[in-house]
């Protein structure tokens, strides 16, 4: 049933689980409330913080700034990323791999942000200034006051504006950009914008006070963008031993505080991974402080433990989106390509788990890539990257395959990335873009395949540019509160002749309005089935649900002519009138999709089956209202009383971005159990558009498919185990197919879904047992059948069947003589 959520006063503590959660909660209470009383953290002096260092590593150099800066620099070149070893030679093997206009695209963007201008996330050329005011969020004007951290209200905008948008900016990651394009250059305007900027934040963000300490994630994001920093501009006089200095005590703060506030139980997401990432930096980069073994253990103590938490064994992120995946993926990459060039300490846990789920990450990542490079962004999409690493379009995720291609050798990961990637070079150096060059691409064994725990099943007809491909969520909302999660339950997104076609419709805003954010995370924002306008499970707050609506998948068939799904949902089983949504996905590969809805209820509703296209998708209802399409596409649907519509609608390529784009819907209204049928069938150039028809028949339903070259008939039998008749065979399958051909006649292929029995023209080609699944081709007059994994031939025996009614009524005449 679906779980209804009540607000109660004894929730809060109910939540807690466990003694270890009293007592972490209770510390960082009782730690934030200090700060609040002495007014935040204090800077170290010169003298306090060198106190904090371990002289082993000076032994009989004074630890002052310029040796701090030495043992800085001396560390990097043995345990920070290959891609600083050499800047000259990285400078060179980058442009070589990936061309001037890559190059030219950096120097551009470091060009806007000395300008004043920025790109956050999906918000492009926004205007901050030269001198950035880092509590102010640009869109709205709002600035934040100078307060305790723990004094905002996660959700709360009005005086802060778009948290996401002031955090973005001070994530710090517009350094990254500004260092390449000084290594390319070598103009010191880049180091002066990136003095200044440093200088300044570190200036008007005490330890403690504002907004950019509320999230410890931000606080390691930020971490991060200030060690690469760093890096590129070592050789830069702007950037000062006693900047170094300054920003050295900040970085020291900014680990205590990612310490102390861990987000283990607040939220145990990529929130607590992204700052044990950010711990594990701060450990390996700073090992001179003393606090750094501790920051590296406990890093690498939280990671291991969580990838098995958070990643199923299936690969699916348990969060159920496919940006919090790629975040994920990222992360781990980064922890192990350090992890390997610290050295494992031997005290530490075994990474060997940890890689085999990341493994299996990679797998899941790299089956939800569509055809033309892209994955679709399914759940919450909130914009930020690791680090701003490669120029690729946000929905881009094939340099993250390339980053696990080299780290496990795989060539199927190498297939999938499409070309080395900006990635793999930045974390692993110009040599691993040659490994890269020597591995084989495989295509992977698999065309289709469904991921049990993380609900997603996969049907693809080909792993070519031009190839179809659909993607069914039968997964539950998310884990925790599943805050990142959607209601798109049965939700499906497609590519057709290798561009996207249906999309979801994305994520747009976590908090500029509560309207949009619901909307977005909506069951009418996704294809799928609605019924009365109500979503399928009810949102709470911004990122939790008030009902969650429980998926559960029946049947999963991946052959090599047709793949089938069945799932079911129970999110409208809480109306007044409850009601039960099954979806039955057949795919014929090759050829087209056929969608069976049914609303299994007693009572009256409304409904409405939606259709999110493409943006560059042309499409329009037919002249007769029987299809919506265009040039290269058709989509028919068959209801009790249906029609379609055409609604105005918008889409999220990335979070702050959004489009308008086609939004189709079929809706009709009835009482009782609704059944609806649709045909997604793509067109091919210089073909006629395809057709299709109900036409009656007793004991189901019957669709003829004109498509191509080629007469289909889809028959539905209302009542499995009986016979149904269809004129040119009997079957008692739940679903048969059969390609006839414009001639008729015999049938030249047969797809069929559980039953027993299957006659063509009084040979029994199928006859007793039960058959989950078994498709057919016929040569000549033999029947060559895959009932399930076995092959076998079946010959046909045809009789003139006016010779035999010929030969009956001579008969018949004989005994009536006699």
């Amino acid at each position: 049933m679906t779980v209804t959520a009540e607000i109660k006063p004894m929730d809060k503590l109910k939540k807690i689980r466990s003694l270890d959660e009293v007592l972490t909660r209770g510390g960082q209470a009782i730690s934030a409330f200090r700060e609040q009383r002495s007014g935040g953290s204090r800077v170290p002096t010169d003298e306090e913080f060198f106190r904090l260092f371990d002289p082993s590593h000076f032994g009989r150099t004074p630890i002052i700034a310029e040796t701090i800066w030495q043992k800085f620099y001396a560390n990097g070149a043995e345990h920070f990323f290959r891609s600083f070893t050499d800047p000259e030679d990285s400078v060179r093997s980058f442009g070589q791999r990936f061309g001037d206009a890559a190059t030219a695209n950096v120097i551009a963007q470091a060009e806007s942000i000395v300008d004043g201008r920025i790109d956050l996330m999906g918000l492009k050329s926004v205007f901050v200034g030269r001198d950035v005011d880092w509590h102010l969020e640009p869109l709205s004007s709002k600035r934040s006051p100078l307060k305790h951290w723990k004094q905002f209200d996660d959700l709360e905008v009005s005086e802060t504006g778009d948290k996401k948008i002031v955090w973005e900016l001070n994530r710090h990651q517009h350094f990254f950009t500004l260092g390449f394009a000084y290594w390319l250059t070598r103009d010191e305007k880049f180091a002066d914008t990136f003095c200044r900027h440093l200088g300044s934040w570190i200036e008007e963000n005490p330890p403690g006070l504002g907004i950019n300490w509320a999230s410890s994630l931000e606080v390691s994001f930020r971490a991060i963008s200030w060690l690469w920093a760093f890096h590129f501009f070592k050789e830069s006089d702007l950037f000062t031993p006693g900047l170094f200095l300054r920003a050295m005590k900040h970085l020291y703060l900014h680990g205590r505080h990612i310490e102390k506030y861990l987000s283990t139980y607040y939220s145990p997401n990529t929130h607590l991974t992204g700052e044990a990432l950010g711990l594990y930096y701060l450990g390996t980069q700073l090992p001179f402080i003393e606090r750094s073994a501790q920051w590296r253990s406990l890093g690498e103590e939280i990671l291991i433990g969580e990838i098995g938490k958070q990643i199923h064994p299936d690969g699916v992120y348990f969060e159920q989106s496919t940006w919090y995946q790629r975040y994920t993926a990222d992360f781990f990459s980064h922890f192990v390509v350090l992890r390997s060039l610290w050295g494992s300490d031997r005290s530490g846990p075994s990474p060997g788990e940890l890689e085999s789920r990341l493994e299996t990450a990679m797998d899941f990542l790299m089956y939800v890539t569509l055809p033309d490079g892209q994955t679709p962004l399914i759940g919450d999409d909130d914009g930020g990257r690791m680090l701003p690493l490669t120029g690729a379009q946000a929905s881009d995720f094939r340099g993250t395959l390339g980053v696990g291609a080299v780290l496990f050798d795989r060539g199927e990961y190498k297939f999938a990335s499409g070309g080395p990637s900006e990635e793999l070079f930045w974390l692993m150096g110009p040599g691993a873009l040659n490994f890269y060059d020597s591995m084989d691409p495989v295509v992977p064994a698999r065309e289709s395949l469904a991921f049990e725990q993380g609900g997603y099943s996969v049907m693809r007809d080909g792993w070519s540019e031009t190839d179809n491909c659909l993607i069914i969520d039968c997964g539950e909302i998310g884990s925790l509160a599943g805050g990142h999660g959607h209601a798109d339950s049965l939700a499906i997104v497609a590519s057709m002749h290798g561009r996207p076609f249906l999309v979801d419709s994305g994520t747009f805003t976590y908090h500029e309005s509560k309207e949009l954010r619901d909307y977005f995370r909506s069951t009418a924002a996704h294809n799928t089935l609605t019924i009365d306008g109500l979503p399928s499970s009810e949102p709470g707050n911004s990122f939790s649900w008030q009902t969650r609506a429980k998926c559960t998948q029946r049947s999963w068939i991946a052959s090599p002519r047709f793949d089938f799904f069945e799932g079911e949902h129970d999110g409208y089983a809480r109306l007044d009138d409850p009601a039960i949504h099954r979806r039955s996905v057949l795919f014929l590969k090759g050829d087209y999709w056929i969608v069976r809805d049914l609303a299994e209820t007693g009572g009256e509703h409304d409904y409405s089956l939606n259709f999110h296209f493409d943006e560059n998708v042309r499409t329009a209802i037919g002249p007769d209202g029987a299809w919506v399409g265009g040039d290269d596409h058709r989509i028919f649907t068959f209801g009790d009383n249906g029609r379609w519509e055409r609604k105005e609608s918008w889409i999220s390529r990335n979070h702050g971005n959004r489009m308008n784009a086609p939004f189709m819907r079929f809706v009709s209204h009835g009482v009782g159990p609704q059944e609806f049928f649709t045909f997604i069938m793509p067109v091919d150039k210089g073909v006629s558009a395809p057709e299709v028809i109900e036409t009656p028949m007793i004991g189901g339903r019957a669709f003829l498919i004109r498509y191509g070259a080629y007469t289909d008939l889809f028959v539905v039998n209302d009542d499995p185990g009986s016979l149904v008749d269809t004129g040119v065979f009997e079957s008692d399958f739940r679903y048969s197919w059969a390609r006839i051909g414009n001639e008729g006649g015999i049938p030249d292929e047969f797809v069929l879904i559980e039953g027993t029995r299957l006659t063509i023209q009084e040979n029994h080609a199928i006859a007793g047992g039960s058959v989950d699944h078994a498709s057919g081709r016929r040569l000549g007059n033999d029947l060559n059948l895959r009932v399930g994994t076995e092959a076998r031939t079946f010959p046909l025996r045809f009789v003139d069947r006016r010779k035999r009614d010929r030969r009956q009524k001579d008969s018949d005449r004989r005994r009536s003589r006699q």
